[in-house]
């Protein structure tokens, strides 16, 4: 299956995101070695990835190389995806995997590194650890459960740097005007979700 690369470029344009269906025919199109088809779901998907790799707080470098961890990883399953409509899922699942891979291996470098002196060590007393990891454990749990659209806004509102509206509102294909007030929903939202689970209390304590 071959893609025209105008008329995909034409559609995005004139619509915003893809339907299943059409991004579908990209997997296709892209396992049978079109290069326009395989370009149009790197485009069609890399500010999500984008976006998870900023909601991770990584690293200009380390967000790159998620995204072309991904990526790869995507190159070697065109073939084997179960349901290719929604490859974007996949991704997703994918470009998370790859955050907490290159976030173990910044963990193990500030553990055993040989350039913080031992006797300078700021560790955070252990009481106080577990109260952050639980405390993060459950912020994670709970953003899990928002919708993706929130999970997507919020993840490109935290992200470091923070991308100017404009680019959130092209990458998530919403109005500019509308960024606030579907924050406000979204954290809302957050904030049940916390509180269901004792979490605001975390919070406050951690």
């Amino acid at each position: 299956m071959i893609i025209n690369r105008h008329i995909i470029q034409s559609h995005s344009r004139n619509r915003g995101r893809l339907s299943g269906e059409e991004v579908a025919r990209l997997v296709q199109s892209a396992a049978d070695g079109d290069h326009y088809g395989w370009d149009a779901l790197v485009d069609e998907f890399s500010g999500m990835v984008r976006v998870i790799a900023g909601a991770h707080r990584l690293s200009e470098a380390d967000a790159a190389d998620v995204a072309q961890a991904t990526w790869l990883r995507l190159f070697e399953h065109l073939d084997r995806i179960n349901d290719p409509t929604r490859v974007g899922a996949w991704i997703a699942t994918t470009a998370r995997r790859e955050c907490l891979r290159v976030l173990r291996g910044t963990q193990r470098q500030v553990l055993f590194g040989d350039e913080t002196p031992y006797s300078e060590s700021t560790d955070t007393p252990a009481e106080d650890a577990v109260l952050v990891a639980e405390r993060d454990l459950t912020l994670r749990r709970c953003f899990a459960r928002l919708r993706g659209a929130d999970k997507a806004l919020l993840g490109m509102l935290m992200a470091e740097p923070r991308p100017a509206y404009e680019e959130i509102a092209e990458t998530l294909a919403m109005p500019v005007g509308s960024i606030g007030p579907t924050r406000a929903r979204a954290l809302d939202r957050l904030r049940r979700e916390l509180d269901n689970e004792g979490g605001l209390a975390l919070l406050v304590a951690a």
